[in-house]
């Protein structure tokens, strides 16, 4: 049985990691189509960040709280929450409040914990899972054996999309800062590895024939040379704009090349179209994890009320995969 009230990390206010700070809030009750999550663990992903500057308030009717995926033990269930049932474990991708002991969320953006996978390792795959499949494969015509570049590859995103590249049969190519960052995405499927401080990732893919898709977390100036380095009828995804959202960009090689350059946010699609990725990643991703085609891949944990200190961590960007937060560690 849960408690009334829960341990929750708040902002104070917008600004860097110092105002995270803990605070208390009832524990919620699921609504219909809802469950509640005792949490094990939550994830921290760039939208938080960016949420935390200021710079990406929540949906209306969302959680203020920070988190955006948990993975724990279902304590409750609402009216039509359908096959879950409390003491099942789950992983989900929530709108907001993963940064709690306690979240609801919707039933239908569970997923089971995969085998093989532990509780706390299962809170780092919702967000990266969902946007990696929702942008690359979810709806969309690969070409098989294809060639999938990867910008950022040992970020949590970045590793995501090199281990589902390869257990898709891609051939994955991904930058990356320093040898032993490019080494551990070697080591994660990719077929190679491009440190960006002393190799043009343009002339590598270019020699191999042009990108068939190029998951884009940087924005800025590498617009310009994504185009460049795709093959024709290649599909450029843009899911962040590390390097600027606003550029100059020629975009008659585009229309020679007949590319397609697209982008979305995972956190403002409908619910309908969430609930669809997760019926697709439990069926055609989730048993990789079984198989030992993909693992999840933890950088750190951190206790729940160590919040500042993980997002200080991720800012850093000197991390290898996820970095979770722990509640009650």
């Amino acid at each position: 049985m849960a408690p009334q009230t829960m341990t929750v990390i708040e902002m104070s206010e917008a600004g860097g990691p110092e105002v995270l700070v803990p605070g208390q809030r009832p524990v919620p009750q699921p609504g219909d189509g809802e469950v509640v999550i005792r949490v094990a663990a939550a994830g921290v992903n760039g939208p938080d960040l960016v949420q935390r500057r200021g710079h990406y308030p929540p949906p209306k009717g969302a959680s203020d709280l920070l988190g955006l995926e948990v993975a724990g033990e279902i304590v409750a269930v609402g009216a039509g929450a359908g096959r879950w049932q409390v003491g099942d474990s789950v992983c989900a991708l929530t709108n907001g409040g993963g940064y709690a002991e306690y979240v609801a969320v919707l039933a239908d953006h569970c997923l089971p914990v995969p085998e093989g996978v532990s509780a706390v390792d299962a809170a780092g795959l919702p967000e990266t899972y969902f946007t990696v499949w929702s942008n690359v494969f979810f709806g969309q015509d690969v070409p098989e054996g294809g060639t999938f570049l990867v910008q950022g590859g040992a970020g949590g995103i970045g590793s995501t999309a090199v281990q589902l590249g390869a257990a898709m049969g891609l051939q994955v190519f991904a930058t990356a800062d320093g040898p032993e960052a490019c080494a551990w995405c070697t080591e994660l499927g990719a077929h190679r590895a491009i440190d960006f401080r002393t190799e043009d990732f343009v002339e590598i893919v270019r020699a191999a024939g042009g990108a068939d898709v190029t998951l884009d977390i940087l924005g800025g100036d590498y617009v310009a040379r994504h185009i460049k380095a795709s093959r024709a009828d290649g599909r450029i995804v843009s899911i962040a704009f590390n390097a600027g959202s606003k550029v100059s960009v020629d975009l008659m090689p585009m229309m020679l090349k007949r590319l397609t350059l697209t982008g979305s946010t995972l956190r403002s699609r409908p619910d309908g179209f969430k609930s669809a990725v997760a019926r697709d990643l439990e069926a055609r991703v989730w048993p990789h994890f079984a198989a030992g085609t993909l693992r999840p891949v933890t950088f750190a944990t951190f206790p729940l009320e160590k919040a500042g200190e993980a997002h200080a961590t991720m800012e850093a960007a000197q991390h290898r995969g996820k970095i979770l937060l722990v509640p009650g560690a």
